[in-house]
C-alpha cells in the first residue's frame, strides 16, 4: 500500500479514534511545542538536563494556557547529542530526526489505546536517552495491519502485560514514567505509527539519520493523523 493511501486511511481513523490522553483534555488545551535546532529560544536552555528542559516545557505550556505540549514529527533536534546511543560525528548518519509525536505532560498520566489493538511486544529499553518502558500495539483495521509504539512509560505499565493481550479503543493502556525510568527526559509520551516493524520487538527506531529519512518517512507516518493534531 502506498504511503498516500495509508495516510488517507489513518486520517479516516483519526475521525473516530480515542485520544491517547484523557478525552476531557480539550484540543484547545494542546499547545504546539518546537524543540527543533532552529528554535532560537532553546539556545539558552541546557537541553541535556531533563530538569532544565522540563522547566522550559512547563513554562511554555503555562504561558499558552494549555495542559499538554505536543509536536516533534520529523523535527531535527539537538537534544539527542548528549547520548552516545544517538550521536555521530557525521551529520549524514547522526540520528537526530524525530519520527514520532511527543505529548509532554506529567508523570503518572494515564495513556489510552486510541484504537482496538493487541499487544505485539514490550520491553524496557534502558540505554541513556532511550524509550525506557515501551509497548508496541498491533492494529488490524479495514484489512490493514499496522503498529503503534508508546515510549517513556512507567515500569508498572509493563509489569503484568502479556503478548497478545487485547485492548479495546479507550481502554487504559499504561501510565507515563518519570526521568528516573524514561531515558532521562521530562515526562512525555512518544507515540509513533509504524507500517513494517522489520522484525523488531519491544522497540523500534524513534529517531533517524538524514540518510535514512526517506525510508522512515514512508514507514512511520504522521501520528497526528490518528490523533487529529
Amino acid at each position: 500500500m502506498s504511503s498516500k493511501a495509508f495516510s488517507q486511511i489513518l486520517s479516516q481513523l483519526g475521525q473516530q479514534a480515542h485520544y491517547v490522553l484523557d478525552p476531557s483534555i480539550l484540543k484547545s488545551d494542546y499547545v504546539a511545542l518546537d524543540l527543533s535546532i532552529t528554535n532560537e529560544a532553546l539556545k539558552t536552555v541546557d537541553v541535556s538536563s531533563s530538569e532544565t528542559l522540563g522547566a522550559y516545557i512547563n513554562t511554555h505550556i503555562k504561558e499558552h494556557h494549555g495542559k499538554v505540549a505536543y509536536g516533534g514529527y520529523l523535527e531535527t533536534r539537538n537534544i539527542y547529542s548528549r547520548s552516545t546511543y544517538f550521536n555521530d560525528a557525521n551529520p549524514e548518519t547522526e540520528r537526530n530526526i524525530h519520527l514520532g509525536l511527543d505529548l509532554w505532560i506529567a508523570a503518572d498520566t494515564p495513556i489510552y489505546a486510541p484504537l482496538d489493538a493487541e499487544v505485539h511486544s514490550f520491553q524496557n529499553n534502558t540505554n541513556f536517552g532511550d524509550y525506557g518502558p515501551t509497548i508496541l500495539l498491533k492494529h488490524s483495521i479495514q484489512g490493514l495491519e499496522f503498529y503503534t509504539l508508546y515510549g517513556h512509560l512507567s515500569l508498572t505499565s509493563i509489569q503484568n502485560l502479556k503478548v497478545g493481550q487485547q485492548f479495546k479503543q479507550g481502554d487504559q493502556l499504561a501510565t507515563l514514567g518519570d526521568a528516573s525510568v524514561n531515558g532521562d527526559y521530562p515526562p512525555h509520551l512518544h507515540f509513533q505509527i509504524i507500517k513494517d516493524l522489520q522484525d523488531h520487538k519491544g522497540d523500534y527506531p524513534g529517531v533517524c539519520s538524514k540518510q535514512d529519512l526517506e525510508f522512515y518517512k514512508n514507514n512511520c507516518l504522521d501520528p497526528g493523523l490518528v490523533l487529529g493534531l
